[in-house]
């Protein structure tokens, strides 16, 4: 299959599909994650052929051998995106050509053979046709999508892997967050770095997200829902959250968020948010912005709102940060009505309200 050709998919369809009650019952509460789909994206790479087999069947488990590249080497990377419910009763993917680059990049970083990107959007479009019903109409729902690549070689030594294994499995969703409505409280993680000059932070593969873990269950032990890192160098400029890119609101109204500067990965919602706000007339600034400067922002009342955002958990609110030598509230603790409003803008457009973005949606039926 050359990296040209139009895709053909083998399709072997789930012999026992989930029936409609089943489907029905599981989509009534899936949380984030637990709850997915009938089949599943497979395609294959090897050195003399190079991309090929590209298949639809069953979603099923995995058969690793021990040896598996990924599993000692983590030569790994994965994406993740949402097909949305429109009102006519189609159905939409928000940016796929954004995902299908990062993608390209990522793999390109971790040493591995890139995707093209018509393919990947075309993977992640035949494996939403095919399971369109596990797609949630409830407000706010929507079907996450999950591509990865691993390094599937059989064999131990520190070199990049000959074969890989590309998949795509897709889970109906609610939000991300126990209460999408409420603002979380972040840990600031002053003994972790997530990601230093050099390394993979501007990447999207597991080990960015391992690597952040431990700070995690830090921040969780003193009741926060997320912690938000330094940079490795100077441990005084706001990066990124554990998955998620931060932006700052200021009492004039403009918005400041990290520069990408190879540490943070290049969000697909927070670009949106920048071309968003500066649509709406927003000022809008990719500068840094130090955690000493934030704290004295918010005692002046400069500051007046923070939120994060990504894919998953879309724009949500920041109401704390807790610290070992920082600790305040931002504004009276509550999302902020910049923050609500770039939400509920955002939401418009990728469930299809907004009818002067439509070329941000990529419809699929």
């Amino acid at each position: 299959m050359s990296n040209g050709d139009a895709t053909t998919f083998d399709i072997h369809k789930n012999p026992t599909p989930a029936t409609d009650s089943e489907r029905e019952a599981l989509m009534q509460n899936p949380g984030f994650g637990r709850v997915f789909t009938d089949h599943m994206v497979t395609i294959r790479y090897s050195q003399d052929r190079g991309w090929h087999s590209p298949k639809i069947e069953a979603r099923k488990a995995l058969a690793l051998d021990p040896a598996t590249v990924v599993l000692h080497y983590a030569q790994e990377i994965f994406e993740g995106m949402k097909a949305y419910h429109l009102p006519d009763g189609g159905a939409a993917l928000f940016r796929p050509d954004a995902n299908a680059r990062r993608f390209h990049n990522s793999a390109e970083r971790l040493a591995m053979p890139p995707l093209p990107e018509a393919l990947f959007v075309e993977s992640v479009r035949e494996l939403v046709k095919i399971d369109r019903k596990w797609i949630p109409t409830a407000e706010g729902a929507s079907l996450y999508l999950r591509p990865f690549m691993i390094g599937s070689e059989v064999a131990l030594g520190t070199r990049p892997a000959t074969d890989y294994l590309y998949c795509v499995v897709a889970s109906p969703v609610a939000s991300y967050f126990k209460s999408a409505a409420s603002a979380v409280t972040l840990w600031l993680s002053e003994n972790f770095t997530r990601a230093a000059p050099g390394g993979t932070g501007a990447a999207k593969c597991g080990g960015n997200y391992a690597a952040s873990l431990s700070a995690l269950a830090e921040g969780q032990r003193e009741g926060c829902e997320q912690v938000v890192f330094l940079d490795a160098v100077e441990k005084r400029w706001i990066e990124e959250l554990g998955g998620m890119n931060i932006f700052f609101v200021f009492n004039d109204g403009s918005l400041q968020t990290p520069p990408l500067t190879g540490t943070i990965l290049p969000g697909i919602t927070r670009d949106s948010l920048i071309k968003l706000g500066r649509d709406m007339g927003l000022t809008v600034r990719e500068e840094p912005y130090s955690i000493q400067q934030w704290q004295a922002d918010v005692e002046s009342g400069r500051l007046s709102e923070a939120f994060a955002c990504g894919t998953a958990a879309v724009v949500t609110p920041i109401g704390k940060l807790k610290g070992r030598e920082y600790g305040f509230t931002i504004g009276d603790g509550n999302a902020g009505p910049t923050t609500l409003r770039l939400k509920a803008a955002l939401t418009d457009i990728q469930f299809g309200r907004a009818p002067d973005k439509q070329e941000w949606l990529d419809r699929l039926f």
